[in-house]
């Protein structure tokens, strides 16, 4: 027993100097790490003490190290890196904080802000909880709600480095190292001219078109008017080649003119010989001037009877056109683009006029171009219409447009076929775009996809900020308009203790508090809302440019939800069902399952390949959303020849002797009092008698009695008017211009 207790103290001597060593161990720091006596698992710390001979002091120290150690390197960092925590009542607040972010931070429900914000001068009828506050106003609603604020330390923005494209001709003092350097001139090789087809609507500039490419395109464009740029090229018999751009005449359609000028060498103006100066004539000679282009003058339909070319060239004459035998530089051929005559005159003096410019660019280098038309093609994608203006487009190459960029997949003439290469002057067609680029925007080869993408990220980059920028100004504008107002409500209410002020305020401003946002516009239904698709980028901004035209929005608002290029789809209707909007498509197509979803859903879809039309039936759907009119419609009147006085009751009723003297009196319709001229009185009748009789109705040259249901005396020379109320469908009162 003795024996058994002796044991037992010496294990408990050897188990004191273990927890020695390990406390040495700890206190020392090895390698930076912690030390934690815990019992092994495997091993309990008993048996292991009952036999030191199995166990060494290094492996004891390398079996606490693998079950003690507590590397603490990494959270310790992430301790010391953690902000400094907010005492209780403190919100960490930052500069141009939304409603929803400051109630986020301040652990409070949006109407909370809402509620504080009654005190300022914020309008709360624009508040949404995206919009941004003032420093401010961050700083007061949390002082107001109790609470301390603390400014959140902000990372500097580091400025970021420009990595656009440029054009060769585009000088840009801080980015020149971008830009491109002219061609050398002994590379540059003769090119084919571009000319554009401007004139009026219907005065024959497709047709021209056709006759020169012995085509007819005419005959398939929708109600017979062009509506996109085309852009072909007509071999001459010489061999010569030239470049024609056919631009709608519409007046819907002026952006699309003033682009085609844009990117061409000569202007074609096309002048019907019976009608003479138009709208959009003058309007096509001003974009040929903006762009300093060349004019020669086509005098169409010269077969026609009532032709007169020569009143043509007089007329002119007022727009500073002046034809070679008035002196001037302007050539002038007498045409007619039916029969086809005078065509090769024609094609003639654009071809000297070419030679005389000198067209010539250079076709090496990196590809430069101009985006004619973008549409969207169910099979290949996006597509361009592209002028190319240096170098030569092949397969393979990285294009930038505006904020897209296409590797080129392949390429195509204007008959649809596959080419190989493009040079400059040359129209095509091109396949591989990401997104759809807008018409106009400048095409930029790159070096790489790599670059592209650099390109594109930085024209994102500075457009966002010039959203920013944009948005900050008429934040500011607004906040001081509702300043103002706020330091004339406040001026009105000076003489007024706090707490009448503050009881004041609530209750001129507490039903805008509690109408949300969305519940007002859900209240709003006078709004017609809109999905604009679009076959072509062009068609789209032209329905556009119309719609910014639109300024009736007392009478109905106009909400363009979504607009893109493209066939009618399921996310068009879902959208449509949200606004409870109308869905309107030009030269694209719905299929029988959208139409089925449509009709199911109560969305109508109106498609139209006439812009014209298009606007026609958009003014009837304003006039369908505006409320009906009350017009009031005279049925007879009377006048009053004598005043009395009957007894009912303990009461006088004044009566009313009168005589009709047009039409008749009907006592189931609305009256009116005038008395000079004013009207004093409407309601309905309390009783109609000839002599003694009730009666319902009196006719012309008959004399009556009657009693008004309000208690109003009369006097003798009062006009009595039966009228009806009718509702008449109001039309709205905007003027697209055509």
């Amino acid at each position: 027993m003795n024996r058994g207790l002796l044991l037992r103290f010496e294990n408990l001597l050897q188990l004191r100097g273990g927890c020695w060593q390990l406390r040495a161990l700890s206190s020392r720091k090895v390698c930076g790490a912690q030390w934690k006596p815990v019992q092994l698992s495997a091993h309990p710390v008993g048996s292991l003490l009952l036999h030191p001979q199995l166990w060494p002091k290094h492996r004891l120290i390398s079996a606490a190290l693998s079950q003690c150690r507590h590397l603490a390197t990494k959270e310790e960092t992430k301790k010391k890196k953690k902000k400094s925590p907010l005492t209780r009542g403190e919100v960490e607040i930052k500069p141009k904080m939304t409603v929803e972010e400051l109630a986020q931070a301040m652990g409070k429900d949006i109407d909370h802000i809402y509620e504080a914000l009654l005190y300022t001068d914020i309008n709360l009828g624009s508040v949404e909880p995206d919009s941004i506050l003032s420093e401010d106003h961050i700083k007061m609603i949390v002082q107001k709600s109790g609470m301390k604020y603390k400014s959140a330390k902000l990372k500097e923005e580091k400025e970021r480095k420009n990595t656009d494209a440029f054009y060769f001709g585009i000088y840009n003092p801080y980015f020149c190292c971008n830009s491109r350097p002219p061609a050398d001139p002994a590379a540059l090789t003769p090119r084919p001219p571009v000319v554009t087809i401007l004139g009026h609507v219907d005065h024959g500039k497709t047709t021209l078109l056709d006759s020169l490419r012995k085509t007819q395109v005419a005959s398939m464009e929708a109600g017979g008017i062009t509506q996109h740029i085309g852009a072909f090229i007509v071999h001459m018999p010489s061999g010569e080649k030239i470049t024609f751009l056919d631009t709608p005449g519409h007046a819907a359609f002026s952006a699309m003119r003033a682009r085609g000028t844009n990117v061409t060498d000569i202007v074609i103006l096309v002048v019907a010989a019976e009608d003479g100066v138009m709208e959009q004539t003058i309007e096509s000679i001003q974009h040929a001037k903006n762009a300093g282009v060349p004019l020669i003058l086509a005098i169409n339909k010269c077969d026609k009877p009532e032709a007169d070319p020569e009143r043509v060239k007089k007329e002119l004459l007022a727009h500073d056109v002046v034809c070679e035998e008035f002196g001037g530089d302007v050539q002038a051929v007498n045409i007619s683009a039916l029969k086809g005559e005078n065509l090769m005159v024609l094609a003639e003096a654009t071809v000297a006029l070419a030679e005389m410019l000198e067209l010539k660019a250079d076709a090496t280098g990196l590809v430069e171009g101009t985006v004619i038309e973008s549409r969207k093609d169910r099979g290949k994608g996006p597509l361009t219409t592209a002028i190319i203006q240096r170098g030569t487009l092949r397969k393979g190459c990285v294009l930038v447009a505006g904020k897209t960029w296409a590797k080129v997949r392949f390429l195509f003439d204007e008959n649809g076929k596959a080419v190989d290469a493009a040079s400059p002057g040359i129209p095509v067609e091109i396949m591989g775009w990401k997104e759809s680029p807008s018409a106009g925007d400048e095409i930029l080869e790159v070096e790489s996809e790599q670059r592209a993408q650099e390109v594109v990220a930085w024209r994102t980059y500075v457009e966002q900020q010039e959203k920013m920028k944009k948005d900050l100004e008429v934040i500011e504008a607004k906040q001081k308009e509702h300043r103002l107002e706020y330091e004339k409500q406040q001026q009105k209410l000076a003489h007024l203790t706090w707490r009448q002020k503050k009881a004041a305020l609530y209750k001129a401003n507490k039903h805008l508090m509690f109408s949300r946002p969305k519940e007002r516009t859900e209240m709003d239904e006078n709004t017609l809302s809109l999905i604009v698709k679009g076959d072509v980028d062009g068609s789209v901004e032209a329905i556009l440019n119309i719609l910014d035209s639109y300024d009736c929005e007392d009478e109905c608002k106009l909400d363009i939800v979504y607009f893109g290029m493209g066939d009618i789809s399921e996310n068009d209707i879902s959208l449509a069902e949200s606004f409870n909007g109308v869905i309107f498509g030009f030269g694209v197509k719905a299929t029988e399952s959208i139409k089925k979803l449509a009709d199911k859903k109560g969305i109508k879809i109106k498609l139209h390949n006439i812009i014209y039309k298009l606007i026609e039936d958009l003014k009837d759907e304003l006039n369908s959303r505006l409320p009906p009119a009350v017009v009031e419609t005279t049925v007879g009147e009377a006048s009053v020849l004598d005043t009395f006085s009957v007894t009912v009751g303990k009461n006088k009723i004044p009566v009313a002797g009168c005589r009709v003297h047009k039409g008749l009196l009907d006592r189931k319709m609305k009256f009116k009092l005038i008395r000079n001229r004013d009207v004093i009185w409407k309601g309905c009748l309390s009783s109609l008698k000839h002599h003694k009789d009730d009666v319902q109705v009196i006719k012309t040259g008959m004399d009556c009695g009657l009693s008004l249901d309000k208690n109003l005396e009369f006097s003798i020379g009062d006009e009595i008017i039966c009228y009806e109320e009718k509702e008449v469908q109001q039309t709205t009162s905007w003027d697209p211009g055509f």
